[in-house]
Protein backbone atom coordinates (compact mmCIF):
# COMPACT_ATOMS: atom_id res chain seq x y z
CA UNK A 1 0.00 0.00 0.00
CA UNK A 2 1.20 3.58 -0.40
CA UNK A 3 1.10 6.20 1.75
CA UNK A 4 0.04 9.10 -0.22
CA UNK A 5 -1.98 8.64 -3.19
CA UNK A 6 -2.87 12.06 -5.11
CA UNK A 7 -4.80 11.52 -8.28
CA UNK A 8 -6.23 14.20 -10.99
CA UNK A 9 -5.96 17.33 -8.25
CA UNK A 10 -7.16 20.16 -9.04
CA UNK A 11 -8.22 23.40 -7.54
CA UNK A 12 -8.67 26.82 -8.68
CA UNK A 13 -9.19 30.49 -7.57
CA UNK A 14 -11.19 31.89 -9.71
CA UNK A 15 -9.34 32.04 -13.21
CA UNK A 16 -6.72 30.78 -11.16
CA UNK A 17 -5.40 27.10 -11.92
CA UNK A 18 -3.54 26.34 -8.89
CA UNK A 19 -3.37 23.21 -9.12
CA UNK A 20 -4.13 21.54 -12.76
CA UNK A 21 -4.32 17.46 -12.64
CA UNK A 22 -1.55 16.70 -10.50
CA UNK A 23 -1.15 12.80 -9.41
CA UNK A 24 1.72 11.36 -7.36
CA UNK A 25 2.18 8.21 -5.12
CA UNK A 26 4.64 8.06 -2.20
CA UNK A 27 5.49 4.79 -1.12
CA UNK A 28 5.59 3.37 2.08
CA UNK A 29 9.23 4.43 4.30
CA UNK A 30 9.81 6.99 1.48
CA UNK A 31 11.17 10.85 1.81
CA UNK A 32 9.65 12.75 -1.36
CA UNK A 33 10.60 16.10 -2.14
CA UNK A 34 7.76 18.55 -3.68
CA UNK A 35 9.55 21.35 -5.99
CA UNK A 36 9.01 24.57 -7.52
CA UNK A 37 9.46 27.86 -7.83
CA UNK A 38 6.97 30.71 -5.98
CA UNK A 39 3.32 30.12 -7.41
CA UNK A 40 3.56 26.59 -8.62
CA UNK A 41 1.02 24.94 -6.31
CA UNK A 42 3.26 23.36 -3.90
CA UNK A 43 1.32 25.04 -0.85
CA UNK A 44 -2.30 24.86 -2.84
CA UNK A 45 -1.55 20.92 -2.67
CA UNK A 46 -0.34 20.85 1.04
CA UNK A 47 -3.21 22.48 2.17
CA UNK A 48 -5.59 19.89 0.21
CA UNK A 49 -4.08 17.39 1.89
CA UNK A 50 -4.52 18.43 5.58
CA UNK A 51 -8.05 19.29 4.48
CA UNK A 52 -7.96 22.98 5.19
CA UNK A 53 -8.84 23.31 1.51
CA UNK A 54 -11.51 21.19 -0.15
CA UNK A 55 -9.98 20.22 -3.96
CA UNK A 56 -12.40 21.35 -7.23
CA UNK A 57 -11.34 17.87 -8.92
CA UNK A 58 -9.35 14.79 -7.75
CA UNK A 59 -8.84 12.43 -5.18
CA UNK A 60 -6.58 12.58 -2.59
CA UNK A 61 -5.65 8.71 -0.13
CA UNK A 62 -3.36 8.94 2.81
CA UNK A 63 -2.68 5.54 4.43
CA UNK A 64 -5.96 4.16 2.32
CA UNK A 65 -8.04 6.56 3.54
CA UNK A 66 -9.70 10.07 1.77
CA UNK A 67 -8.16 13.03 3.12
CA UNK A 68 -11.16 14.86 2.49
CA UNK A 69 -13.88 12.74 4.38
CA UNK A 70 -11.94 10.86 6.62
CA UNK A 71 -9.53 13.74 7.57
CA UNK A 72 -10.23 13.37 11.29
CA UNK A 73 -9.20 10.21 11.22
CA UNK A 74 -6.24 10.87 9.49
CA UNK A 75 -4.59 13.63 11.64
CA UNK A 76 -3.84 11.21 14.52
CA UNK A 77 -1.41 9.81 12.37
CA UNK A 78 -0.24 12.47 10.46
CA UNK A 79 2.64 15.03 11.57
CA UNK A 80 2.54 18.59 9.75
CA UNK A 81 4.85 21.34 9.98
CA UNK A 82 3.52 24.67 8.14
CA UNK A 83 5.35 27.06 6.44
CA UNK A 84 3.20 29.90 8.48
CA UNK A 85 3.58 30.61 12.36
CA UNK A 86 0.02 29.57 14.02
CA UNK A 87 1.69 29.21 17.16
CA UNK A 88 -0.28 30.97 20.11
CA UNK A 89 2.22 34.10 20.92
CA UNK A 90 1.50 34.41 24.82
CA UNK A 91 1.65 30.89 24.96
CA UNK A 92 5.47 28.95 25.94
CA UNK A 93 6.81 25.76 23.92
CA UNK A 94 5.83 23.74 26.44
CA UNK A 95 2.27 24.79 26.69
CA UNK A 96 1.61 24.17 23.03
CA UNK A 97 3.21 20.39 23.99
CA UNK A 98 0.92 19.60 26.54
CA UNK A 99 -1.87 21.03 24.20
CA UNK A 100 -0.87 18.06 21.98
CA UNK A 101 -0.35 15.33 24.31
CA UNK A 102 -4.10 16.20 25.51
CA UNK A 103 -4.84 15.82 21.95
CA UNK A 104 -2.92 13.17 20.72
CA UNK A 105 -2.68 11.19 23.67
CA UNK A 106 -0.71 7.91 23.65
CA UNK A 107 3.10 7.71 23.80
CA UNK A 108 4.67 11.11 22.70
CA UNK A 109 9.11 11.96 22.57
CA UNK A 110 9.20 15.48 22.88
CA UNK A 111 12.22 15.30 25.38
CA UNK A 112 14.15 13.40 22.65
CA UNK A 113 13.59 15.93 20.18
CA UNK A 114 14.16 18.93 22.79
CA UNK A 115 17.32 18.05 23.51
CA UNK A 116 18.54 16.92 19.54
CA UNK A 117 17.23 20.60 18.38
CA UNK A 118 18.94 22.40 21.44
CA UNK A 119 14.99 24.14 22.51
CA UNK A 120 13.93 25.66 25.63
CA UNK A 121 10.37 25.45 26.29
CA UNK A 122 9.80 27.74 28.75
CA UNK A 123 9.90 30.33 26.87
CA UNK A 124 6.76 32.62 25.53
CA UNK A 125 6.41 32.20 21.76
CA UNK A 126 6.76 35.87 21.19
CA UNK A 127 10.17 36.32 22.53
CA UNK A 128 11.43 33.18 19.99
CA UNK A 129 13.35 33.69 17.30
CA UNK A 130 11.96 32.56 13.93
CA UNK A 131 14.69 29.63 13.63
CA UNK A 132 13.23 28.99 17.57
CA UNK A 133 9.69 29.09 16.27
CA UNK A 134 10.52 26.34 13.58
CA UNK A 135 12.08 23.85 16.34
CA UNK A 136 8.68 24.08 17.98
CA UNK A 137 6.80 23.43 15.29
CA UNK A 138 8.87 20.82 14.16
CA UNK A 139 8.51 19.09 17.94
CA UNK A 140 4.96 19.46 17.70
CA UNK A 141 4.81 17.46 14.07
CA UNK A 142 7.19 14.88 15.42
CA UNK A 143 6.04 14.10 19.12
CA UNK A 144 3.59 11.82 18.65
CA UNK A 145 5.39 9.72 16.21
CA UNK A 146 3.37 9.76 13.42
CA UNK A 147 3.13 7.58 10.02
CA UNK A 148 2.77 10.34 7.61
CA UNK A 149 4.75 13.51 7.95
CA UNK A 150 3.61 16.46 5.89
CA UNK A 151 6.28 19.54 6.46
CA UNK A 152 6.10 22.63 4.39
CA UNK A 153 9.83 24.08 4.54
CA UNK A 154 11.02 21.75 7.22
CA UNK A 155 14.65 23.85 7.83
CA UNK A 156 13.52 27.22 7.40
CA UNK A 157 14.72 29.53 9.54
CA UNK A 158 17.92 27.06 11.06
CA UNK A 159 21.82 27.43 11.18
CA UNK A 160 23.29 24.86 9.12
CA UNK A 161 24.30 22.90 11.98
CA UNK A 162 20.40 22.23 12.90
CA UNK A 163 19.54 21.66 9.65
CA UNK A 164 22.19 18.96 9.53
CA UNK A 165 20.46 17.72 13.16
CA UNK A 166 17.01 17.70 11.12
CA UNK A 167 17.81 15.91 8.16
CA UNK A 168 19.38 12.85 10.72
CA UNK A 169 16.10 12.97 12.37
CA UNK A 170 14.20 12.46 9.46
CA UNK A 171 15.99 9.79 8.31
CA UNK A 172 15.90 7.65 11.26
CA UNK A 173 12.34 7.93 11.16
CA UNK A 174 12.28 6.50 7.85
CA UNK A 175 14.88 3.56 9.21
CA UNK A 176 13.30 3.34 12.58
CA UNK A 177 9.89 3.70 12.03
CA UNK A 178 9.05 2.91 8.59
CA UNK A 179 7.40 6.76 8.27
CA UNK A 180 6.76 8.04 4.88
CA UNK A 181 7.67 11.85 4.48
CA UNK A 182 6.24 14.47 2.10
CA UNK A 183 8.47 17.60 1.82
CA UNK A 184 8.19 20.55 0.48
CA UNK A 185 11.30 22.84 -0.10
CA UNK A 186 13.07 25.14 -1.32
CA UNK A 187 16.64 24.39 -0.21
CA UNK A 188 18.31 22.17 -2.91
CA UNK A 189 20.83 20.67 -0.99
CA UNK A 190 18.46 19.97 1.45
CA UNK A 191 16.52 18.15 -1.11
CA UNK A 192 19.78 15.92 -2.70
CA UNK A 193 21.03 14.78 0.82
CA UNK A 194 17.49 13.33 2.29
CA UNK A 195 15.09 12.47 -0.53
CA UNK A 196 14.62 9.35 -2.03
CA UNK A 197 12.14 10.72 -5.07
CA UNK A 198 11.46 14.49 -5.90
CA UNK A 199 7.96 16.11 -7.90
CA UNK A 200 8.69 19.01 -9.74
CA UNK A 201 5.80 21.23 -10.10
CA UNK A 202 5.50 24.19 -12.88
CA UNK A 203 2.08 26.42 -12.67
CA UNK A 204 0.42 23.71 -11.35
CA UNK A 205 1.25 20.95 -13.10
CA UNK A 206 3.61 17.91 -13.06
CA UNK A 207 7.01 18.10 -14.73
CA UNK A 208 8.94 15.74 -13.84
CA UNK A 209 9.25 12.82 -10.56
CA UNK A 210 12.55 11.23 -10.72
CA UNK A 211 14.84 9.98 -8.16
CA UNK A 212 18.07 11.60 -7.29
CA UNK A 213 20.10 9.49 -8.38
CA UNK A 214 18.02 9.15 -12.06
CA UNK A 215 18.26 13.29 -11.67
CA UNK A 216 22.41 13.06 -11.13
CA UNK A 217 22.74 10.47 -14.10
CA UNK A 218 21.08 13.50 -16.58
CA UNK A 219 23.64 14.61 -19.20
CA UNK A 220 23.61 17.96 -18.86
CA UNK A 221 26.99 20.00 -19.48
CA UNK A 222 28.15 23.51 -19.56
CA UNK A 223 31.36 23.97 -21.50
CA UNK A 224 33.66 27.19 -21.41
CA UNK A 225 35.22 27.23 -24.76
CA UNK A 226 37.98 30.51 -25.22
CA UNK A 227 38.67 31.60 -28.66
CA UNK A 228 42.83 32.58 -30.11
CA UNK A 229 40.92 35.84 -31.22
CA UNK A 230 37.66 37.44 -31.89
CA UNK A 231 34.62 35.68 -30.83
CA UNK A 232 32.45 34.53 -34.19
CA UNK A 233 28.93 35.78 -34.43
CA UNK A 234 26.17 33.63 -33.37
CA UNK A 235 24.97 32.82 -36.97
CA UNK A 236 28.33 31.35 -37.53
CA UNK A 237 27.87 29.51 -34.40
CA UNK A 238 24.00 27.95 -35.25
CA UNK A 239 25.40 24.52 -36.72
CA UNK A 240 26.76 23.51 -32.92
CA UNK A 241 23.27 22.65 -31.90
CA UNK A 242 23.78 24.38 -28.23
CA UNK A 243 22.49 26.80 -26.18
CA UNK A 244 24.75 30.07 -25.36
CA UNK A 245 24.14 30.81 -21.90
CA UNK A 246 26.75 33.57 -21.25
CA UNK A 247 29.11 35.85 -23.52
CA UNK A 248 32.70 35.96 -22.05
CA UNK A 249 35.20 38.82 -22.83
CA UNK A 250 36.85 36.22 -25.01
CA UNK A 251 35.07 33.40 -25.27
CA UNK A 252 31.34 31.91 -24.75
CA UNK A 253 29.63 29.11 -22.18
CA UNK A 254 27.40 26.81 -23.34
CA UNK A 255 24.88 23.99 -21.86
CA UNK A 256 24.62 20.91 -23.71
CA UNK A 257 21.89 18.26 -22.70
CA UNK A 258 22.74 14.64 -23.93
CA UNK A 259 25.64 12.62 -25.85
CA UNK A 260 28.74 15.50 -25.69
CA UNK A 261 30.97 13.83 -27.89
CA UNK A 262 29.18 14.94 -31.32
CA UNK A 263 29.47 19.11 -30.07
CA UNK A 264 33.11 18.48 -29.00
CA UNK A 265 34.10 16.72 -32.58
CA UNK A 266 32.31 20.53 -33.97
CA UNK A 267 34.16 22.08 -31.42
CA UNK A 268 37.44 20.83 -32.87
CA UNK A 269 36.93 22.69 -35.99
CA UNK A 270 36.90 26.10 -34.65
CA UNK A 271 39.87 28.40 -33.55
CA UNK A 272 39.80 27.64 -29.71
CA UNK A 273 42.27 28.32 -27.42
CA UNK A 274 40.84 26.77 -24.47
CA UNK A 275 38.08 24.26 -23.65
CA UNK A 276 36.67 23.42 -20.39
CA UNK A 277 34.00 20.87 -19.53
CA UNK A 278 31.86 20.50 -16.24
CA UNK A 279 29.02 18.04 -15.21
CA UNK A 280 25.55 20.27 -14.47
CA UNK A 281 25.20 20.58 -10.54
CA UNK A 282 21.91 19.27 -9.39
CA UNK A 283 20.69 22.48 -8.82
CA UNK A 284 21.25 23.41 -12.49
CA UNK A 285 19.39 19.98 -13.65
CA UNK A 286 16.72 21.11 -11.22
CA UNK A 287 16.36 24.46 -13.57
CA UNK A 288 16.35 22.53 -17.15
CA UNK A 289 12.67 21.54 -14.90
CA UNK A 290 11.35 25.15 -14.67
CA UNK A 291 12.81 26.91 -17.76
Amino acid sequence: MCAIHVKNLKKYFGETRAVDGISFEIKEGEIFGYLGPNGAGKTTTIRCMMDFLRPDEGMIEILGLDAQAQSAKLKQEIGFLSEEDNLYQDWTGQEHINLIKRIRGGKTRESELITKLDFDPNKKVKTLSSGNKQKLGLILALMHQPKVLILDEPTKGLDPLLQHTVHEILQTEVKERNTSIFMSSHNLSEVEKTCDRVCVLKAGKVVAIESISDIKKKKLYTIYIYFDGEVPERKKLAALDVEIIKELSNGLVLSVRGEIKPVLAKLSKLNLKDLEITHASLEEVFMEFYI
